[in-house]
């Protein structure tokens, strides 16, 4: 498939988005299907929970990995090449679930589809990174923010299916198809050519000497980055596993609002992400991450602090908002840590966090059954003062 005309950085953030949609739109639409594939299966709750983990399980076997993929194949061929098999682990997953072919099967599908989902991540954001470059201007928040609406999107396609009576190896054939031509063509359209990728890796060594930052430590510069990123998927998991049962236990929140906990912090994240651009074009990536820390530490001392849940809903907006441009920055970061090869310092941050993620929500748990929820929610104050104290220091180091 060929398109007309000389690669623009315009064309090549087009690309980068559609990229982005897609890898959210194609993992989600699934998830709204759970309640019938634990059926199909005959699983039960503990069952099922082991199988859900296939995905991210996979995700972290390969995720350490995608750099020398990325190097041995490229970015855009990674990523489309991933895309399509993703896009198939995703639809035969659909399938063993309607057609009885046994929920081995359809943990094998869902393994494969993670490991490839993190090298098409680290993929994704090391073009993006590119393309930011090449236009010269902030743009990796917008990417992160397309990610969260493909997501979204995918749920909705999910629960239309549901709503229509469509079957879940229909649905997920069609949505793979789909999105497995639009991720093709949108690498297509992210293309960077080769001179300018030469002049910009050019340009970055050059800034790294005049900076006075050595490369013959890489590690030194990205293991505050993996922090920062971490701090940023606190508040997600925080939101995502504990907001609920925090709001209807502990802050006396009804049944029905309680469940608005999540959509509040992560609705907050979406538009700090959209305003995350020009916020760091007119103050700096730095100021804008070290800002966002501290507001993640003041929204998690509105959580904590007085458990009222009209103020826990300010506080997990807060902290919603403030982490939006944690993880981005991290990642743009990382794609310019000298002594690198292309593609390892995102694709070894990518690995380091979900590393996180698996720690986070049992250390809260655990914590929890020490001292008590209200009190292990306070991670929310100690993550937001970890991601400012990392973003203070990482003034002029591409931070």
């Amino acid at each position: 498939m060929r398109f007309s005309g000389v690669p623009t950085p315009r064309r090549a953030r087009l690309g980068v988005s559609l990229m982005f949609f897609t890898n959210g739109v194609l993992f989600a639409a699934l998830l709204p299907r759970y309640p019938e594939i634990k059926a199909a299966f005959g699983l039960s709750n503990s069952e099922f929970g082991l199988v859900v983990v296939a995905f991210p399980t996979g995700a972290l076997l390969a995720a350490a990995l995608a750099g020398r993929v990325i190097r041995r194949f490229g970015t855009l061929r990674t990523n489309a090449v991933g895309s399509v098999v993703l896009a198939g682990g995703m639809a035969v997953a659909g399938v063993s679930a309607d057609a009885g072919l046994g929920v081995g099967l359809y943990a094998a599908a869902m393994l494969v589809a993670g490991a490839t989902d993190a090298v098409v991540d680290a993929a994704q954001n090391v073009q993006g990174v590119l393309v930011e470059q090449w236009r010269e201007r902030s743009v990796v928040n917008s990417f992160h923010a397309l990610w969260s609406i493909g997501a979204a999107t995918g749920g909705l396609i999910g629960a239309g299916a549901v709503a229509a009576d469509v079957s879940v190896s229909t649905q997920m054939v069609a949505n793979s198809a789909v999105w497995a031509v639009v991720a093709v063509i949108a690498c297509r359209l992210a293309v960077v050519p080769s001179d300018v990728r030469q002049d910009l890796r050019a340009e970055e060594e050059r800034a790294s000497e005049q900076s006075g930052v050595s490369s013959h430590r890489p590690w030194r510069l990205l293991l505050p980055l993996v922090a920062l990123a971490v701090a940023g998927t606190t508040v997600e998991e925080v939101a995502n596993s504990w907001s609920v049962l925090y709001l209807g236990r502990d802050a006396g929140a009804p049944a029905a609002v309680a469940g608005l906990g999540l959509t509040v912090a992560i609705g907050a994240q979406f538009v700090g992400r959209l305003l995350g651009d020009p916020m760091t074009d007119r103050w700096g990536r730095s100021p804008v991450a070290r800002a966002g820390g501290l507001l993640i530490a003041v929204g998690g001392v509105l959580v904590v602090a007085a458990p009222v849940y009209p103020l826990v809903f300010a506080g997990f907006a807060l902290a919603g908002f403030g982490s939006a441009t944690l993880v981005p920055a991290a990642f743009a970061a990382a794609g310019r840590v000298p002594g690198l090869p292309e593609g390892t310092g995102i694709a070894i941050l990518g690995w380091l966090m979900r590393i996180g993620f698996l720690v986070t929500s049992p250390a809260i748990g655990g914590l929890s059954d020490l001292v008590s929820l209200q009190a292990a929610l306070g991670v929310l104050v100690l993550a937001g003062l970890v991601a400012a104290s990392v973003a203070h220091t990482q003034r002029g180091q591409g931070t």
